[in-house]
């Protein structure tokens, strides 16, 4: 099992069962390897986040900091 971790752009917002994802948080997926995670991502944000981390990344760039995405529901 592999953790990665996914960050937002600047204009990317969503909304979903009134949290919110955006460029001041990181979502973090744990599935079977990096392509799973990356599929998750997708199947839940589309096409509008930024990077794809293997290890975390410097969260004092993300004040909201790491919210966590399971079987990529939200």
């Amino acid at each position: 099992m592999t953790k990665s971790y996914f960050t937002f752009g600047q204009k990317h917002k969503h909304t979903i069962k009134d949290k919110v994802y955006d460029k001041d948080c990181v979502v973090e997926i744990y599935g079977e390897d990096g392509e799973e995670n990356r599929k998750k991502m997708f199947e839940t944000f589309g096409a509008k986040w930024s990077f794809a981390y293997d290890k975390k990344p410097d969260m004092s760039f993300y004040p909201r900091g790491i919210m966590k995405l399971a079987g990529g529901l939200v």
